[in-house]
């Protein structure tokens, strides 16, 4: 299938392998009482029928919806934040750090867009068919799922520091992943998404708390606890600074991430109980997420300097980084919790697409659930285990997947819904597509050079003995 062509048929239709016939939803939904009850829910794209004998996939409200998207945006990266403002300097660290944000942005409206055309698409392979048949869905089924799942592995390892910190390394290493591991199994066997955003609030409100006492501990103290203790201290701050090509590529890999929830976005869309909400609650994620991001690293790294840690919760002393990491530790799981749901619901819904199975609570539909979150979850227990470099870590997702889903794909995305006209088109048009087309070389540039600079990163991590060994015991709250 050409990259720019659309299908012919009403509303975009896909071939038959492709679809489930689907009713239009009510954009009322909010305002329809009985659209609140359990089982009273019109035939979907994705999920077919609900009739009340099994789980609703459709019950999540714009608010909800907000919440998850923040919380699935706002996680793992923003510890990363201001170690990326060193490497780059505050000028360029925040001015980057907005540019991946209005392109991550873009993408997420998009996304929206795409979805609202077809409703039928749930993730990214679906997007890949149609833009390059069958070879386009298997390369952004295999980065979709590999992205989402690596994050969920990143928060895996961000749970077994908290362990190490607040128990002052209680224990091996090994066992705090383990146990991590079956926690996030458990959690993120909730089925539906308006179940998990329940917990997403705890997420949500942990997150914020335990990152403003980090700021205001950094802010209080006399100096950083990486800092020299007596004498003389000089924080280094670079408003501009000169990193390597590898190095600015690996922070900017970094900023990727922590605004490349992207991904996420068909799927939560899929279960909201009104749609059109959709570039309500975006709006809302994004203005909170951003203005987060840059107040969080901004001020953190003013007063840490270039002794600032990553994860940053290291940057306030032994005590603060204890009590944060504690009020943090739902946060943590409640992004591992997102980011092994959505892939294992992709993976168990395309297994039983078209089937009773999928809506019913019957033996196979119990059975097919749990082995695709306990497919996804030991993979990224694998992950955690293997590769126990945080920053290298999330540069190396951000660049490699990130860029590829969030700022690449995208923009083709936008191509196929509103790029087929450009030749008979006006100005306006062909300059959009133009300007689409910089967007995805944009995004394969920062792709090829962010994965240069974060395995880089990994690799000088464990060539100056900074990080733990894989599968080891060793505390790993102080070396990351």
């Amino acid at each position: 299938m050409p990259i720019f062509k659309r299908d012919s048929g009403p509303a975009g239709e896909q071939p038959e392998e492709h679809r489930l016939q689907a009713k239009v939803v009510s954009p009322d939904l909010d305002s329809d009482p009985e659209a609140r009850v359990v089982g009273v829910v019109p035939e979907d794209d994705v999920f077919g029928t609900a009739d009340g004998d099994g789980p609703n996939y459709r019950n999540v409200g714009w608010i909800a919806t907000a919440v998850l998207m923040f919380k699935t945006q706002v996680g793992l990266g923003v510890l990363s934040l201001p170690s990326v403002l060193h490497t780059l300097g505050i000028v360029p660290g925040t001015i980057t750090l907005l540019a991946v944000g209005a392109l991550s942005t873009w993408g997420m409206y998009v996304t929206g867009k795409f979805k609202s055309r077809y409703p039928q698409v749930y993730s990214f392979a679906d997007v890949g068919f149609m833009l390059a048949g069958q070879p386009g869905r298997i390369v952004c089924a295999v980065a979709y799922w590999l992205y989402m799942t690596i994050i969920a592995g990143s928060g895996l390892l961000s749970i077994s520091i908290a362990f190490n910190s607040m128990s002052l390394h209680g224990t091996c290493t090994a066992v705090f992943v383990v146990v991590a591991t079956i926690i996030t199994f458990i959690l993120a066997s909730i089925q539906t998404l308006e179940k998990i955003a329940w917990i997403t609030y705890a997420g949500f409100i942990s997150l914020v708390v335990s990152l403003l006492v980090v700021t205001i501990g950094v802010g209080v103290a006399d100096r950083p606890a990486e800092a020299p203790q007596t004498g003389p201290w000089n924080k280094d701050l670079h408003v501009f600074n000169n990193p390597t090509f590898g190095q600015a590529m690996g922070a900017i890999g970094q900023q990727v991430l922590s605004v490349g929830a992207t991904p996420a976005f068909f799927s939560i869309k899929s279960e909201m109980r009104n749609p059109n909400m959709y570039n309500r609650s975006l709006l809302l994620c994004q203005l909170s997420s951003m203005s987060f991001y840059i107040a969080i690293a901004t001020t953190t790294y003013y007063y840490a300097g270039q002794y600032i840690a990553s994860p940053a919760f290291g940057s306030a002393g032994v005590l603060i980084k204890r009590i944060a990491y504690g009020l943090a530790l739902p946060a943590l799981f409640v992004s591992c919790t997102i980011y092994t749901h959505v892939p294992a619901k992709w993976i168990f819904v395309n297994i039983l697409k078209g089937s009773e199975h999928l809506t019913k609570n019957t033996f196979k539909h119990w059975i097919t659930w749990f082995a695709c979150v306990l497919g996804c979850v030991l993979f990224s227990y694998v992950v955690a285990s293997a590769v126990p470099v945080f920053n290298g870590l999330v540069g190396l997702v951000g660049a490699l997947f990130g860029a590829f889903l969030c700022i690449l794909v995208t923009s083709l995305m936008w191509i196929y819904l509103y790029g087929a006209e450009w030749r008979t088109g006006g100005a306006k048009l062909k300059l959009a597509v133009a300007a689409h087309i910089l967007m995805a070389l944009a995004g394969a540039f920062l792709m090829v050079a962010g994965t240069y600079g974060s395995v880089l990163d990994i690799k000088a991590s464990f060539d100056s003995g900074d990080t733990t060994s894989p599968w080891g015991c060793a505390d790993n709250s102080n070396s990351v």
